[in-house]
């Protein structure tokens, strides 16, 4: 009836695969007693197509169906064990699982960590696995009747006394687990049931085994934080001494020092840049991942044994101070980059405003050299017009003469006298047009 129903609706092409992502990575449902080991490796965002084949190879061996291509996660009955794999953004985990108690040692205890679940998959394939070693993690996961460990076990099993303990999931079940790694190369995690459902049991363990994987992932920023904390430092207190010289004498001297600042200004800018594009990535992920370990550890509800410390208690003391030298590194390049940004601008715009008043002291200078030449021409063109008059005078004089002498009886000094005026008249007109002439043809 509602298959019908919904016939002829326009469905999106993402609907289905939208809503099965909520239950793409289950819970297994766990029954103690139980052993597992856990692997993750960090591969990058790519590879998955290799893990893949390298996985159904493994199915091969033990004649079990491969995961589809298009798998992120797969789990599988192998015979030996039970694996679980699941692929993340940029790690990828193998977890392994058979359903048997620990070991019993000579003298009739419970050997507990001897003889693991790894053992028992194939070395060679194990070997071939792509991506880095990250974590890699025992867990017992012992029923409600096993033995409670005392405090000398405990020390022996963790290799020491500095290992956290907690009853949690209200009290259903205890844990004692080290966060360290032992000389067999793996981490240890003891889980007792007190109360567990089936889905509880698989829901905490994958808890555990994230919490080391998000702890490890987190931790990876933290060498970056102590490797470039130092050379930020120093890249400030350049900045500081660059903005803090004092100006140089005469103003064109200032200019030049103001570009040096500028160009030194821009290689510390570009220094800042490829450190951020070294670390941005990393410091948004352990950002992510410092987040992901407090909400997993949020989720455990943790009751505290007395004499033990928490798993909260235990990040308090030194995942929480990496992650905040993390953060405070990432803020500090921040900041760096933005002072860098603003000093760059501020001394561009100081570096025009002495320009422009270069430029308008120039242009001063230009117009009272202008003014200068105006007069002088002024001046060629009074000096100009007597000379032209005073030769034009001249040859009006001998203009004269030469009359008086063919017979004409003319008065040659009045003539001459009275050309004066008239001729400097006519030049001086004559100048001001082809003055005005050349003025409109350069306008």
């Amino acid at each position: 009836m509602t298959v019908e129903a919904l016939k002829g609706l326009n469905e999106h092409p993402l609907r289905r695969e939208l809503s099965s992502e909520i239950h793409a990575r289950p819970f297994i449902a766990l029954q103690p007693p139980e052993r597992v080991s856990h692997l993750a490796f960090l591969t990058g965002e790519v590879g998955r197509e290799e893990e893949l084949a390298h996985l159904s190879l493994l199915c091969s061996t033990f004649k079990v169906a491969p995961p589809p291509e298009d798998a992120r996660f797969f789990y599988a009955d192998l015979g030996p064990f039970r694996l679980r794999w699941e692929r993340h953004t940029e790690h990828t985990t193998y977890t392994f699982f058979v359903h048997e108690r620990a070991p019993t040692a000579p003298d009739g205890s419970v050997d507990r960590f001897r003889s693991p679940v790894i053992e028992r998959v194939p070395a060679d394939w194990l070997g071939k696995i792509t991506g880095e070693l990250l974590v890699a993690q025992h867990f017992e996961f012992e029923p409600s009747d096993a033995p409670e460990p005392s405090a000398e076990e405990l020390v022996r099993l963790m290799g020491g006394e500095n290992f956290a303990a907690s009853l949690v999931s209200g009290g259903t079940a205890r844990v004692w687990t080290n966060f360290a790694i032992a000389p067999d190369g793996f981490g240890r995690t003891l889980v007792q049931d007190r109360a567990m459902r089936p889905r509880q049991a698989g829901r905490l363990i994958q808890r555990l085994c994230e919490i080391e994987n998000y702890r490890m992932l987190a931790l990876l920023g933290f060498p970056l934080a102590r490797e470039w904390g130092g050379e930020l430092t120093r890249y400030g207190a350049m900045l500081a001494t660059l903005m803090t010289q004092p100006p140089s004498d005469p103003e064109s001297a200032a200019v030049e020092s103001d570009r040096a600042v500028l160009n030194e200004l821009s290689r510390l800018a570009s220094e800042a840049e490829r450190i951020a594009a070294l670390t941005s990535y990393r410091f948004s992920a352990t950002k992510a991942y410092g987040a992901l370990v407090q909400r997993r550890i949020g989720e455990l509800r943790e009751e505290r044994i007395e004499g033990y410390q928490t798993f909260q208690e235990f990040f308090e003391r030194r995942h929480a101070p990496a992650m905040r030298t993390c953060e405070a590194v990432a803020a500090r390049l921040e900041d760096l980059t933005r002072r860098l940004t603003q000093a760059g601008q501020l001394l561009r715009t100081r570096v025009e405003v002495k320009l422009e008043a270069q430029n308008q002291s120039l242009l001063e200078s230009m117009d009272r050299r202008a003014k200068l030449q105006l007069r002088l021409q002024q001046t060629v063109e009074g000096l100009s017009v007597a000379a032209i008059t005073y030769y034009g005078v001249s040859l009006v004089n001998y203009l004269a003469k030469a009359v008086n002498s063919g017979g004409w009886s003319i008065p040659v000094d009045l003539v001459t006298g009275l050309s004066i005026p008239v001729l400097a008249f006519l030049i001086w007109m004559g100048v001001r047009r082809v003055h005005k002439t050349l003025v409109q043809n350069d306008g």
